[in-house]
C-alpha cells in the first residue's frame, strides 16, 4: 500500500482509535514515504480486521497493548477526547512519540502529567493537531506578521456558523463533561489559528456559552469569546454549531448546500426517529454497512464526510476571519487572500493542494517526523497543546463564573514559525 522513497527509515506508526477521526488522517499517512502504518488498536473487531487487512499490520484491542509494541515508534491518538491524556500518558511512559488529536487534555493538570512523563522518557509530543490552524492562508498571514508587510498586527476577528451539533454523534461527542461540545471539539480550529497569528501568549479570556437546543442538551453549541494577548492585541471568536445558518452564505462565492440535511437531522433527533448509532457507524473506519458484510473504508466508498473538495476556499469549521494591521486588513479570498490597504483591494493567490479541504494531515506528520529524525523544534509540541487546552478550559470556566480568566500556561510561538 505504501511506497517509501527516502533513504531514512520511515516512522513506524501505531493508530490508537479507528473511528471517524482515523478516516481524516489515514489517507494522508498512507501516501507518505516518511510513515509506515504497523499497528492499530480499537474495541471494534470489524475495524481491527479492516486495518489488519489493508495495512498488513498488527492489531490490538487496547491502547496499552499497542503502546507496549516494540515495533511502534509513534502513536497517533484518535480515541475519544476524555481518554486523550490517559492514552498519551501510556504512550509517553512507554517512550513512544505521539500525535494527540485536539484537545491534548481536558485539564492543565493531566496535560502536565503527560509532559512530565515525556520528559523522563524522551518522547516527542505533537499535541492538538488536526485543525485548520496551519492551513496555507494562516501560514501566509503569519509570514506577513513576521515580515511587517502591513505593519503591526492590531486585531483578529473570527466567526463560524455550522451544523456540527446536527451531524451523527456518539454520546460523548455532545457532552461537555466528556470533552464534547464545540468548545472541546471545534474551538481549536479557531484557537490554533489566532494563537499562532497573535504570537501564542494569550493573557486572558472572557466568554459566554450557550446550550439552548433540546436535541443536544448536554453539549455547548455556541460560544463567544474575547481573548487579549499579552501585547494587548484583541481577538474575538464566535462559533454557533446549531445548524440553522451556515457561514458559507457570508462569502460572495459561497453556497449553503447542507440546510436540507441539517433540517432532516434536527427533526429526526427531536422526534426520536434517528438511528444515530447506525449513521455514525457508517462514517467510521472498518464499518459494516447493512447488506454488505465487508468492512468499509469510508473515503473509498463515498460515505466519509471528511472535507475533500477542491475549488475555492470556504469557511468550514474555522469560519470567516479578518486580521487587522496598522496599514490594512486581510481576509480569505476564493484562491488565496484579499489584502485591503491604501491602494484598495487585491487578491494574492496562495498555493493550496486540491482535494484536501483546509486541514493538511501530512504537514502534521512531517512536523513530528522532522522532530524525531532531525531534532527540529515543533510549533505544536506538548506545551503548545497544553496552552490551547487552557484557553478551551477558560472559555467554559469564564462563562460559568461570568468573569475574566487570567491564563498561566501560555507559550510563545518559537523562532522560525
Amino acid at each position: 500500500m505504501q511506497q517509501h522513497t527516502t533513504n531514512e527509515p520511515p516512522l513506524r506508526v501505531g493508530v490508537a482509535g479507528l473511528g471517524f477521526g482515523a478516516t481524516e488522517f489515514l489517507p494522508a499517512l498512507e501516501r507518505m514515504p516518511q510513515v509506515t502504518l504497523v499497528a492499530g488498536a480499537d474495541l471494534r473487531p470489524q475495524a481491527l480486521e479492516a486495518f489488519r487487512t489493508r495495512y498488513k499490520a498488527r492489531v490490538y484491542d487496547s491502547v496499552e497493548a499497542l503502546c507496549r509494541d516494540p515495533e511502534v515508534d509513534a502513536v497517533w491518538i484518535a480515541t475519544p477526547n476524555q481518554f486523550h491524556a490517559q492514552h498519551a500518558l501510556l504512550a509517553a511512559e512507554n517512550g513512544k512519540h505521539m500525535v494527540v488529536r485536539k484537545p491534548f487534555g481536558l485539564t492543565v493538570e493531566e496535560c502536565q502529567r503527560v509532559l512530565d512523563a515525556a520528559e523522563r522518557t524522551g518522547a516527542k509530543i505533537l499535541a492538538g493537531g488536526q485543525t485548520q490552524g496551519t492551513n496555507p492562508l494562516i501560514r501566509e498571514i503569519r509570514r506577513m506578521i513576521r515580515d511587517g508587510d502591513l505593519g503591526q498586527l492590531r486585531a483578529i476577528n473570527m466567526w463560524a456558523y455550522t451544523g456540527w451539533m446536527l451531524r451523527p454523534r456518539l454520546p460523548q461527542e455532545v457532552d461537555d463533561n466528556l470533552g464534547g461540545g464545540i468548545v472541546w471539539r471545534q474551538a481549536p480550529h479557531q484557537l490554533e489559528s489566532v494563537r499562532w497569528l497573535g504570537g501564542g501568549l494569550v493573557r486572558s479570556v472572557r466568554s459566554s456559552t450557550g446550550r439552548w437546543r433540546p436535541e443536544r442538551p448536554n453539549g455547548t453549541g455556541y460560544f463567544a469569546a474575547f481573548l487579549e494577548f499579552e501585547d494587548g492585541t484583541p481577538c474575538t471568536i464566535a462559533y454557533n454549531a446549531n445548524g440553522y445558518f451556515d457561514t458559507a452564505e457570508l462569502i460572495a462565492w459561497g453556497e449553503d448546500r447542507g440546510m436540507a440535511e441539517r433540517n432532516r437531522m434536527r427533526r429526526a433527533l427531536l422526534d426520536g426517529t434517528l438511528d444515530e448509532a447506525k449513521e455514525k457507524e457508517a462514517t467510521r473506519f472498518g464499518s459494516i454497512v447493512e447488506g454488505d458484510a465487508t468492512p468499509q473504508i469510508p473515503w473509498e466508498t463515498g460515505r466519509s464526510v471528511v472535507s475533500s473538495r477542491g475549488g475555492p476556499w470556504t469557511p468550514g469549521n474555522q469560519g470567516v476571519f479578518i486580521a487587522s494591521f496598522d496599514g490594512g486588513d486581510v481576509r480569505a479570498a476564493p484562491e488565496g487572500l484579499y489584502i485591503y490597504d491604501d491602494a484598495g483591494r487585491r487578491e494574492v493567490p496562495i498555493s493550496q493542494r486540491r482535494g484536501e479541504g483546509m486541514v493538511f494531515m501530512d504537514d502534521e506528520a512531517m512536523e513530528l517526523y522532522e522532530a524525531v529524525r532531525h531534532g527540529k523544534p515543533m510549533l505544536h509540541d506538548g506545551r503548545w497543546g497544553m496552552a490551547t487546552a487552557e484557553v478551551q478550559w477558560a472559555i467554559l470556566e469564564s462563562a460559568r463564573q461570568r468573569r475574566e480568566i487570567i491564563l498561566q500556561h501560555q507559550v510563545s510561538v518559537p523562532d522560525g514559525y
